[in-house]
């Protein structure tokens, strides 16, 4: 049986390419980069060389960019070091109600620990004011936090139009920009962006690497305190096969995100009108606005049936797809974003996310688009639910109450 990995937001394969120059630095290059002799000089200088990547990337400084061990880290790091380095200025964080749970999370945390946070809510397709965000403005602000792109429904937001409000306020602005990195252009002076996420593993690094970029001049508290790696910023020997990956994976990517853009854009629409066109009650979660989602993802919901059925189905066929993030993973409860999007709660269960990679094929497509319409018959079939609903015209008062709960 073929095996059809469309899980790609979750994590990517290991790129040959990043592989073969990641291989002599767990052998032959083995040495400490803190170290001043001939094993330490060599290995030190591919570190900075995989920064200079890594800052090409995003149209930055090599000085710029702080490595770390994911993108969780680098989103602890860039709120609370920066809310540390500019304690006594104010203490109202502006984030969203979409954030990945790296952020949100964080600022939970800082709640409990005497800041205001102020989550901005979406519309229905999981859209956000600008003019929300305006309004809550203080003159405590000093901190906000938009991701560039959301890891559930794709959705893009407007980063240079928040980083424009966020200089003209004077406050510090954060992007976890993890979806983002290597799917869409990023330019952080366009953007107007102090701090920016990334994460290896999401492009075709190994886990356990990631990156910050820290605008020039942006005091930072560091979370990790010891040694004076990175620039006395992230204290700890650092992960140097990883980083020299993640560098590779960068110049790769920037050398093909346009050509893998325009190939995962199509295979994604192939597959969205597919499903809407062959399977009834199916609903969009995410902007109906193609060019404003990632090109490469997609997530429904399908009516009367749950989603990790349907996963569990596809993957019996060899098919790999998501409910939700891999990050919410285990939990009964339905997603946040699904949550803030006030998606009805039933569907919110069966939301399914699709997401592509460079090594996608329009046959692995053809094959989800005869497989996944028999499945979720198959599914609704079975479904108390939608029995009832197709056997009597009357409302059934077990099925009412089943969604509204």
């Amino acid at each position: 049986m073929k095996q059809i990995y469309l899980d790609y937001n979750a994590t990517t394969p290991v790129r040959p390419e990043v592989l073969e120059a990641m291989l002599p630095f767990y052998k032959e290059q083995f040495g400490n980069p803190s170290s001043v002799h001939w094993a330490g000089r060599a290995v030190a200088g591919a570190i900075e060389k995989a920064r200079e990547q890594v800052a090409a990337l995003l149209n930055a400084s090599p000085a710029e960019i702080v490595f770390v061990s994911c993108g969780s880290e680098g989103d602890n790091m860039a709120i609370k070091g920066t809310l540390e380095a500019l304690k006594g200025k104010g203490n109202h964080i502006i984030t969203t109600a979409v954030e990945h749970p790296a952020v949100l999370e964080t600022c939970q945390y800082l709640e409990k620990n005497g800041y205001d946070v102020t989550y901005l809510p979406v519309d229905c397709d999981g859209r956000l004011n600008l003019e929300d965000l305006e309004a809550a403005i203080t003159d405590q602000t000093v901190l906000i936090s938009v991701m560039w792109a959301n890891n559930e429904t794709g959705n893009i937001y407007r980063i240079e139009e928040i980083g424009a409000i966020a200089k003209k306020h004077n406050i510090r602005f954060h992007t976890d920009a993890v979806q983002a990195v290597g799917k869409l252009p990023i330019d952080v002076q366009k953007a107007n962006v102090d701090l920016l996420v990334l994460s290896g593993h999401k492009i075709g690094a190994p886990k356990g690497v990631g990156a910050i970029y820290v605008r020039r001049g942006s005091r930072m508290v560091p979370l990790l305190h010891g040694g004076h790696q990175e620039r006395n910023r992230r204290a700890g020997t650092q992960n140097v096969a990883g980083i020299v990956g993640l560098g590779v994976a960068c110049e790769i990517a920037a050398a093909e995100r346009e050509e893998v853009y325009q190939r995962m854009r199509t295979l994604r629409d192939k597959l969205e009108d597919g499903l809407l066109a062959q399977i009834p009650e199916i609903k969009l979660n995410g902007t109906p606005d193609r060019d404003h989602r990632l090109p490469n993802t997609l997530n429904v919901s399908f009516a009367y049936i749950e989603g990790e059925s349907l996963l569990m189905n596809m993957d019996m066929h060899g098919i790999a797809a998501s409910s939700g993030s891999a990050c919410s993973s285990g939990s009964l409860e339905p997603s946040h974003v699904m949550g803030a999007m006030c998606v009805e709660i039933t569907l919110a269960h069966s939301s399914t996310r699709f997401s592509l990679g460079p090594e996608t094929t329009e046959e692995e497509i053809d094959t989800v688009l005869e497989v996944l319409p028999a499945a979720v018959q198959r599914l609704r079939d079975m479904s108390p639910l939608y029995n009832c609903g197709k056997s009597s015209s009357e409302a059934c008062l077990i099925c009412e109450t089943v969604r509204r709960i």
